[in-house]
């Protein structure tokens, strides 16, 4: 196929007719096999004059390369490119690059990246070589793709670990081509052109890549240093061209190179001084290259010298040139964009604990304090009007801050959450700014009053309030004073944005105490009126502020009568605004108050599928929406996605505390058979797991199978062979479920039973499973073998095999794993001892079996484990003595030495199985209810509250205190190599009690009684057998026996003695 036909193709694609570019597209796919495809694709990129032709033939190139460059495991193709064809595309592509107009250029940088991903530098190696050419240029066009080039190469390089072997070469790279970029960036930023800001954007990204995980050595010497940070601050202070201030959007102005060029400036700068950490993954020690308070005990001298230099030298520059653009912004003689905006002020933040830096800030910092970050917080005028005219856009940008990485609002907050922790004094400064703005709004005439100021004021002290409230706080008893003057009247203000400003201020101190019942009584009455409010942003506000309050039980008492309406106004603000923190409210509301909400459950039940159901049909459209590059990564969880996840949970909370209401219950699972249909036909992967609990919780609270969670089931079986069998350990507990409850149904339904089996025999076959996962499919063979005695022998069969293929062919090092093989065939003995050891005697394996059962009794450490090892003992025991297969005859006798280690060791697991349970009932009551067990213990102050008035003598030479985040890392460091030293153990000490389903046939049988009944029917019918086996048991082992049929004698009289006081109580009651 010739190019001219290829051409034609591309041409057609961009035809009107639908059909025609179908037909189109589908001759290219067919031409993607001509092995000179791709370099017909870069002529016509290189060579068309056609621009509107040129651009779709790069995409298509792009496209191809992706999909085809090296085979994925996210996207299959039938055609690889060829290897020759590679080496030509690689030899043409950077001269293509450097000839091209920029938005093909935009297209070919990715195709660039992904090869070097693959290629770099085993299959390219004169890459660099032709890249420093191109920098070394005069042309702008050749220097421009010299920079992309580069960038492309430090993307390549920038997660590799600076320990591994891997980033020996890149550090060659940055030696050979950064005094190159260096000078390009010194004639760069002296110029004005849109040109010169894209090429300065691009030659610091590149900075900021190949520094992300490590400062080089070359960069660490002091006159590369000095050098690179010149330009970062010249780029800062260097005022910006008229070009770049054309837009009146704020958004597209920020989008103009020369404003990009200022935020990676700030970036570097910032990067420089403020920590690196690794985004790998994995556990790594994070490095700060300029603070020295944040260097890990194992930094290098170099780095500790570096650190201390840069603090000396470098450090109180960047802070006085930032000091110079925030004057500037403040006299409004120059515009900032939100990312320098909130890098300079994450910068300020990092000024705060080191005590070389704070003697810097200190200095100006109630002017900074009152003039910059209180403006930053107040509401802009593009808040004003997003409250107004979209107001769900308004909440998600004010709920949804943390997703906000680069508001310079969210910077501030964090500014002062970490002046007030660190310095405390500061809190007071603070408070008495506060107390001047809202005193002055107080005292000014309506229409002068300024309403934004106000708000700014409330949000400053809300921002405060766990400090505030700290234990021992000076201040903690004069908040509801404030309270009840200052933000009481604004729940009526005529501005929304202040009542809503109200609410979130009342939930921000949701730790106050009240004095006055009566002030929680009007806050509680004022958060019901906002709820009604018209402004949508002030009925969510009202509604958050409404779930900490039912902490007091005034407010639950209150709320008792009138919660269906509540519920009703959630529901109806969930259908208005995806706010996931809506349904966490109702979730809570559904526990805490599920017997007021019983009589309403179906109703409930219903306007949550009707609301779930509508989340996810946008989700779905959205999802459609997206580009196909990004969906070969699956979904990504969206506010949608959190949403309809909050959602699920709420459901489930309600079915939960339906147990006592059976019909009811019933009659929920048909309201939400829909709601599991959609999901997981639709593969709604992130949700699966709130879908399976409900289907749980459904089978579970009901303890019976209805015909609608049946086919749940079915549902559930084939979510699972459609390649979903990563989830088996979400699915389980619902399978349990299934198995224990249905199966009455299951021993009339072989097809279900079937179905169950190759759940399991496929975790055995699919090599994407572990040991871990594999776990699970063993869990589910026991559920079946427990519940379904009698009749599944087929199956046991299967799980003999699928365990002893396991066992005897592989060494597994997983002892967890290992514990569960050993109990697939332990549990089939249970089931029927006849049959298993039938089925181990053909193949070979009850020798092998039993010496590795019985040399691993002490690895059976949980209560069940014992349990279904004495249990499998016993049913050994009741076989007579010709049955008993002549490979383990001899060691026969092992089998009540076995169960005596075991009854040794039983009553110990109990008690530690009960002290894990109260502790586990302690900890849910401690934290019902009460918030404060997620407050930080960095909000409590001093003894002595005074210290905070006395000047800054209390802060003193002690007052650089360890970085917290510092102090975290070296935590988490400190862990990890713990961790390390401690592999094997973790990996094998995975068998805790909560490791077992949570309820099973076990538990109802009594292994004393069991084993007691057993022995005596042996000694009764087999009495020489009998004396064979106790003949061989030391003293000891005698004395553990006679202690269990001890116990089990006295049991028996106990339960008898019980039955005959019920009788006699019975008889009483009907004379």
């Amino acid at each position: 196929m010739d190019a001219t036909a290829i051409r034609s193709f591309i041409v057609a694609t961009l035809d009107a007719d639908a059909d025609v570019r179908r037909r189109a597209e589908l001759q290219l796919k067919q031409a993607e096999d001509q092995p000179n495809f791709t370099d017909i694709l870069l002529d016509l990129v290189s060579s068309e004059q056609n621009v509107t032709l040129q651009l779709p033939t790069a995409i298509y190139l792009k496209n191809r390369v992706n999909r085809a460059w090296e085979r994925s495991d996210h996207i299959t193709t039938n055609s690889v490119i060829p290897e020759d064809a590679k080496v030509r595309f690689r030899e043409r592509l950077l001269p293509v690059l450097a000839g091209s107009q920029a938005k093909v250029r935009q297209q070919l940088v990715p195709v660039l990246q992904r090869i070097l991903h693959f290629d770099f530098p085993q299959s390219w190696p004169n890459f660099m070589d032709y890249t420093i050419q191109l920098l070394n240029t005069n042309t702008p066009a050749s220097v421009m793709a010299g920079l992309q080039c580069l960038l492309a190469i430090c993307r390549t390089y920038r997660f590799k670990s600076p320990e591994g072997e891997t980033r020996a070469p890149f550090d060659k790279i940055v030696e050979a081509s950064f005094p190159r970029l260096l000078v390009v960036c010194q004639e760069l930023v002296k110029q004005e052109s849109d040109e010169a800001g894209e090429m300065l954007h691009i030659a610091l990204k590149c900075y900021k890549h190949a520094t992300w995980l490590e400062l080089s050595d070359f960069l660490r010497q002091n006159e590369v240093n000095l050098a690179w940070c010149t330009i970062f601050l010249e780029t800062v202070s260097k005022p910006i061209p008229a070009t770049a201030m054309q837009h009146e959007d704020p958004l597209e102005r920020e989008r103009h190179h020369w404003w990009k060029a200022k935020k990676w400036a700030y970036f570097n700068l910032n990067r420089l001084y403020i920590r690196y950490e690794s985004v790998l993954g994995q556990l790594t020690v994070s490095r700060r290259h300029g603070n020295p308070n944040s260097l890990m005990d194992n930094a290098s001298d170099d780095q500790k010298r570096f650190a201390k230099d840069f603090t000396a030298q470098v450090a109180p520059t960047i802070f006085n040139h930032y000091l110079q653009e925030i004057e500037k912004w403040v006299a409004k003689t120059t515009w900032l964009s939100r990312p320098c905006l909130s890098y300079t002020i994450v910068f300020l933040d990092e000024c705060i604990r080191p005590k070389e830096m704070w003697a810097h800030l200190k200095t100006h910092l109630t002017t900074l304090v009152t003039h910059f970050i209180f403006p930053v917080l107040c509401l802009s005028e593009d808040d004003l009007e997003k409250f107004e005219e979209e107001p769900e856009e308004y909440l998600h940008r004010k709920l949804n801050f943390y997703e906000e990485v680069s508001a310079p609002d969210v910077s501030a907050t964090n500014f002062l959450v970490t002046l007030t922790k660190a310095r405390r004094k500061q809190t007071f400064e603070i408070l008495k700014f506060i107390n001047e703005v809202v005193t002055q709004y107080e005292a000014s005439e309506p229409d002068k009053k300024n309403h934004i100021a106000k708000e700014g004021a409330l949000r400053m002290i809300g921002t405060l309030a766990p400090v505030i409230l700290g234990k021992k706080s000076p201040i903690a008893d004069q908040v509801e004073y404030f309270l009840v003057r200052f933000v009481f009247p604004d729940f009526s203000n005529e501005q929304g944005y202040l009542r809503a400003r109200a609410c979130d201020t009342v939930e921000k101190f949701e730790q106050l105490n009240f004095k006055e019942q009566n002030n929680l009584l009007t806050v509680y009455r004022h958060i019901l009126d906002c709820m009604a409010d018209p402004k949508l942003p002030v009925r969510v506000t009202a509604a958050l502020a409404l779930q900490p309050l039912i902490r007091h039980d005034i407010i639950r008492t209150s709320m008792q009568s009138s919660i269906p309406t509540i519920m009703q106004q959630l529901l109806k603000l969930a259908n208005e605004a995806d706010i996931d923190a809506l349904a966490n409210v109702m979730e809570d509301f559904v526990e805490v108050f599920a017997a007021e909400l019983t009589p309403f459950a179906v109703a409930l039940s219903e306007q949550l599928r009707d609301t779930y159901l509508r989340i996810v049909r946008e989700l779905l459209e959205n999802n459609q929406q997206r580009d196909d590059l990004d969906n070969e990564y699956g979904d990504y969880l969206d506010d949608k996605s959190i949403t309809a996840l909050g959602v699920l949970q709420t459901i489930g909370t309600l079915i939960l505390t339906l147990e006592s209401s059976p019909d009811v219950l019933l009659h929920i699972e048909g309201v939400l058979m829909p709601v599991i249909e959609i999901t997981l036909r639709n593969k709604l992967y992130d949700l699966y797991n709130e879908v399976f609990e409900i289907i749980d919780s459904c089978t579970f609270a009901a303890k019976r199978i209805s015909p609608i969670m049946w086919q749940a089931f079915e549902l559930v079986h084939a979510t699972f062979k459609s390649g979903a069998e990563l989830y088996l350990e979400d699915m389980l507990p619902a399978l349990d479920n299934f198995v224990q409850f249905g199966a009455p149904q299951l021993i009339h339904k072989p097809e279900y039973v079937q179905a169950l089996f190759s759940m399991v025999s496929d975790m055995f076959m699919e090599n994407r499973v572990g040991g871990v996962d594999r776990i699970c499919a063993c869990k589910l063979a026991e559920a079946m073998m427990l519940s379904l005695r009698g009749h599944i022998d087929d199956c046991v069969h299967g799980f003999i095999t699928i365990a002893m293929n396991v066992l005897s062919g592989q060494e597994v090092t997983i002892k967890s794993y290992k514990i569960h093989l050993m109990e697939m065939v332990i549990n089939a003995i249970y089931y029927n001892p006849l049959l298993a050891l039938h089925i181990l005697e053909t193949q070979g394996w009850t020798n092998k079996f039993f010496s590795l059962w019985f040399g691993s009794m002490e690895s059976f450490t949980r209560v069940h484990d014992k349990r279904l090892c004495i249990m499998a003992i016993v049913q050994l025991i009741t076989i007579p003595n010709e049955q008993i297969p002549a490979s383990v005859a001899v060691g026969w006798p092992r089998l009540l030495k076995g169960i005596t280690i075991l009854f040794s060791t039983l009553p110990a697991a109990m008690k530690i199985t009960d002290d894990e349970a109260d502790r586990e009932e302690a900890l849910r009551d401690d934290f019902q209810l009460d918030s404060s067990a997620y407050y930080d213990e960095d909000e409590d102050w001093d003894d002595d509250g005074a210290q905070w008035e006395e000047g800054d003598a209390a802060e003193g030479e002690h007052s650089e205190s360890k970085d917290e985040s510092t102090a975290y890392l070296d935590f988490l460091n400190e862990e990890a190599q713990k961790l390390q030293s401690a592999e094997g153990e973790v990996s094998d000490d995975d068998l805790g009690e909560d490791s077992v389903l949570l309820e099973n046939p076990l538990d109802k049988i009594d292994p004393y009684m069991s084993f007691h009944v057993s022995l005596h029917r042996l000694q009764q019918e087999q009495p020489q057998f009998y004396a064979s086996l106790t003949s061989q048991l030391s003293p000891d082992e005698q004395a553990v026996i006679t202690h269990v049929c001890a116990q089990a004698e006295a049991q028996a009289a106990q339960h008898q003695q019980a039955a005959l006081a019920a009788q006699g109580a019975g008889m009483n009651g009907t004379s």
